[in-house]
């Protein structure tokens, strides 16, 4: 038997924003430590002399401690553990599971009742076994950079809810801009700035359907920074949209306008925040100037941003057997639905990995494909495949190729080139 193991002590931890439910067993299943401490620095000072003490007095050299990755609630105590140096003689590996996999092992314990003291036995047991599968907890080195690149995605949310939702103001006051066929549109983009300036310098459809072509015209190059290619048509098509939407009361036209211009103030306030997040990310890529990012920088259609999204939430690559685990972790896999002889031709992604990293990989790919040839390529071959959801099922299969590199390059720690080779990383790499 690997003596390891034997002189090992397994502690499960059930964190919550309160306080932490902790039980401890050896390897034969033997209760050795159950106690309840605050979730906060002088509950863990607490509970890491309880942990010295078990160790100690049951002459256990190595320590193995488990919890669930609740929000950022487990982020302290985990940290607190994995870095102190009173344990580091017991050579301690610190671990966050996804709670749907502790979740599912607790289903194991017949008739166990839901306590979190019962729920923490059940993940120092899931330790003990050797169910875990992922790496260590390695400390915080990409943490203030994740925490920018993950409020940014919060950010991006925040602004396609807010145009979610202003939508429906926007076909209660003009119906024909907000649901108009490509061709009959005026705009490409209902949220473009003349879009905006039509939406609210005008106070109806009808003060657009009775206004002169010319001055139409005049109106859509000031505001549009005379981008039109052919503002006359643009000016007819405003105009005939106008004329097609439905008339509403005079009454509605203030109240809708304010909605209209809420939604929008809230949409400017919160893209010039990611704007500002933006350059924070930049800065921040730059200060730790790793060659994880220069890997990633290399690859056409890949900037700061992105490339910082990616590698903070990677951190570790070789905590990655291989391109498969990291899909895996990404949430960038199917799953088979088979059945007798009936396997179904409509498969789903997972979803149920790091949704930060699928979100950046998901949006470099769409960078990449414009970038670079081959993965053109590669997207426009998916998307006539697909019979279904085109773009999405292109976009993610090229997300799905483009993680094949990423891992090659960061294990083999290189460069990717333009011919479609790599190149050794430099000592000394120019700032992207």
């Amino acid at each position: 038997m690997n003596n390891t193991l034997t002189t090992t002590l397994f502690v499960g931890i059930d964190v919550s924003s309160k306080s932490n439910y902790v039980f401890a067993m050896d390897f034969f299943g033997n209760k050795l430590l159950s106690l309840e401490v605050q979730n906060n620095l002088p509950g863990a000072e607490t509970l890491l002399q309880h942990l010295i003490h078990t160790l100690t007095k049951n002459s256990l050299s190595h320590l193995t401690i488990a919890m669930e990755s609740t929000s950022f609630y487990s982020w302290h105590i985990a940290n607190f553990l994995a870095s102190s140096e009173a344990l580091v003689w017991f050579k301690p590996k610190v671990y966050c599971l996804n709670p749907r996999i502790i979740n599912a092992y607790k289903k194991s314990f017949v008739d166990m009742d839901k306590t979190d003291p019962l729920d923490a036995l059940a993940i120092a047991d899931f330790a003990r076994v050797g169910k875990i599968t992922t790496s260590p907890w390695r400390g915080n080195q990409y943490i203030a950079l994740q925490r920018l690149t993950r409020c940014r995605l919060h950010l991006i949310e925040n602004v396609s809810r807010e145009k979610s939702y202003i939508l429906s103001n926007i076909f209660l006051k003009f119906s024909e801009l907000a649901v108009a066929d490509k061709k009959d549109k005026p705009f490409c983009d209902t949220f473009g700035a003349s879009s905006i300036a039509t939406l609210t310098d005008f106070l109806s459809t009808e003060d657009i359907a009775g206004t002169s072509i010319d001055d139409l015209v005049t109106f859509l190059v000031d505001k549009g920074k005379n981008r039109f290619t052919n503002p006359e048509n643009t000016a007819k098509l405003l105009q005939k949209a106008a004329r097609d939407s439905y008339r509403l009361d005079t009454t509605l036209a203030d109240p809708l306008n304010a909605t209209i211009a809420a939604s929008l103030n809230c949409i400017k306030a919160l893209e010039k925040e990611v704007k500002s997040l933006d350059k924070a990310i930049t800065k921040a890529v730059k200060v730790l100037s790793t060659h994880e990012f220069d890997c990633a920088l290399s690859i056409n259609g890949i900037g700061p941003v992105f490339a910082a999204g990616i590698i903070a939430e990677i951190a570790d690559i070789t905590k990655f057997d291989n391109q498969a685990s990291l899909a895996k972790y990404a949430g960038l896999t199917w799953r088979k639905k088979q059945s007798g002889r009936y396997t179904a031709c409509e498969t789903f992604l997972t979803k149920t990995g790091n949704k930060y990293l699928r979100y950046y990989l998901l949006e470099a790919a769409n960078s990449v494909k414009n970038n670079d040839q081959e993965y053109h390529d590669y997207y426009s071959k998916k998307y006539n495949e697909a019979l279904l959801h085109k773009h999405k099922r292109a976009l993610a299969l090229t997300a799905r190729k483009l993680v094949r590199l990423i891992f090659a390059l960061l294990r083999n720690n290189q460069l990717y080139t333009s011919n479609n080779g790599v190149d050794k990383v430099p000592n000394r790499i120019k700032e992207a």
